[in-house]
């Protein structure tokens, strides 16, 4: 699900500095695990000045057919664009992620979130906008409830709230919850708030409640709602038939050792950026800053960890996780440069701001992280593009193991991993640079695959991609009634 961090390092290797503060600074963050763009920034709103050498390489790649010109729309022969529809005019903040329901996707946007009628995947139409703004607008849905998390201190709960320095105890950021009953007109029914504010959410949906697992991180003694140590997450209980009702039913420790400590290369762990839950196989996959988690969910309100791993060489900060359909994997993705950096260079390498593929060895309380192999997109960016690895979702095959993924200006990228070994991609989409002389922030934050197609929350608008290929034959004829990533389904349980 997220985004832009606030962590603060310096990565050096292979001759390469990348000084993650200098970006940050420029666009002035302010509250816990505050992302950048801010709440009503407009993309790009992430610019560095570049010097005329590094203009004139970005032409000669384009010139030369290394990479597309500006805007310059390319993709493999087995991914067809289908549709696009503009950034929504009434929200003028970030696009972040999606959920989706019967004939709707739901879309995630700093300022509130936007919802799409997608029963025509070639049409797609918005059908409804709420502004409501409060930063990182992670989003989910259940039955006739939506989640959105708020990660911009505000002066209260409310859609009309204004922003506020999370120095004061006043500020508020948690979690708002509300009824889609009517997808067209949605209603805000509650607001739980959460210490550190909520970064991102996952859902553990029962039969009568839904439990949320918030992520949030990077607490200050100067933040009266987000005191160190920050080390675990906090549980929201929603009752369906009562969500006025729903409140903060724990906070449970996840690093009673204070987690990793961080070095120049890794971030330290004071929270977790985000966790996607494998209800079906109660398991769920923490990405934690400086940590790799596997927890076990048999009990919904009290996950509890069975192991952690760390990759202090080349990842920087453990940002998302997505299961195999088996379970037996888990593919974790480093936000190396935090989503503003232009990490898909040469020069950066393909082993850093990448996914890492990792094994679900044993069994039970015994079950272990195996590290295999790292994936990362093979074409290089412009140094101008923010390109990391981001949000993606499985493309259920039988047998196979299939990911299409966003990476920002990186595009939208269908990758095989059945061979953890030898991981590689397989189709494509993407434009071509924002601009040729500054470093701005776009592309595409998540890219899932739902009911035959896959939707892309660009900072253009919304983009919708069918793939033709032998390999994911097949997942055309799963059909899902809904579908939130971090809440992964057992796509064949039903067949």
């Amino acid at each position: 699900m997220t985004s832009l961090h606030s962590t603060l390092f310096r990565r050096r290797r292979l001759g390469v500095t990348v000084v993650v503060a200098g970006l940050l600074a420029a666009v002035g963050m302010t509250g816990p695990a505050a992302a950048v763009p801010g709440p009503g920034d407009e993309a790009p709103a992430l610019q560095e000045q570049f010097s005329e050498s590094q203009r004139a390489q970005t032409e000669a790649a384009i010139e030369s057919g290394e990479i597309p010109g500006v805007d310059e729309i390319i993709h493999s022969d087995n991914v067809t664009p289908v549709a696009d529809v503009p950034h929504a005019e009434g929200l003028a903040g970030t696009n972040s992620d999606l959920a989706f329901q019967g004939r709707y996707a739901f879309a995630g946007n700093y300022d509130g979130f936007v919802v799409y009628d997608i029963r025509r995947p070639s049409n797609p139409r918005i059908v409804a906008q709420v502004l409501c703004p409060g930063g990182q607008g992670d989003i989910s849905v259940s039955d006739d409830l939506l989640f959105l998390s708020v990660d911009s201190s505000r002066s209260d709960d409310s859609c009309s709230s204004t922003g506020l320095p999370a120095t004061e105890e006043e500020a508020w950021e948690g979690v708002r919850v509300f009824d889609i009953s009517d997808p067209r007109s949605p209603e805000y029914v509650a607001a739980v708030e959460t210490p550190c504010g909520s970064h991102t959410h996952t859902l553990v949906p029962e039969r009568r409640d839904v439990y949320i697992y918030v992520s949030s991180y990077s607490p200050s003694l100067t933040f009266p709602d987000c005191q160190p140590p920050h080390d675990g997450i906090s549980v929201v209980k929603v009752p369906r038939d009562h969500p006025e009702r729903a409140r903060l039913s724990s906070f449970e420790v996840v690093f009673p050792d204070g987690g990793f400590p961080g070095d120049e290369n890794s971030s330290a762990t004071s929270g977790c950026h985000d966790i996607t839950a494998y209800p079906e196989l109660d398991l769920a996959a923490g990405a934690c800053m400086g940590d790799g988690v596997l927890f076990d969910i048999s009990e919904a309100d009290s996950p509890r960890v069975i192991d952690t791993v760390r990759d202090e060489e080349n990842f920087a900060f453990w940002h998302s996780a997505t299961f195999s359909q088996d379970g037996r994997k888990i593919v974790f993705t480093d936000e190396l440069g935090g989503g503003g950096g232009a990490m898909c260079n040469e020069e950066i390498g393909p082993e850093m701001g990448a996914n890492g593929i990792y094994h679900v060895r044993g069994r039970g309380d015994d079950l272990r992280l195996d590290f295999q192999s790292y994936f990362k997109i093979p074409r290089h960016q412009a140094d101008t593009e923010n390109c990391v690895a981001h949000n993606g979702s499985l493309i259920p095959v039988r047998g196979r193991d299939i990911m299409v993924q966003a990476w920002y200006q990186g595009g939208v990228s269908v990758w095989d991993f059945t061979d953890s070994d030898n991981p590689r991609e397989i189709g494509y989409f993407e434009r071509g640079p924002i601009t040729e002389d500054v470093l701005a922030f776009g592309g595409s934050w998540s890219a899932y695959y739902y009911n035959g197609y896959i939707y892309s929350n660009d900072q253009k608008g919304l983009d919708v991609l069918r793939v033709d290929d032998r390999r994911t034959e097949g997942a055309d004829r799963v059909r899902l009634d809904e579908l939130n990533v971090q809440t992964q389904p057992d796509y064949f349980s039903r067949r």
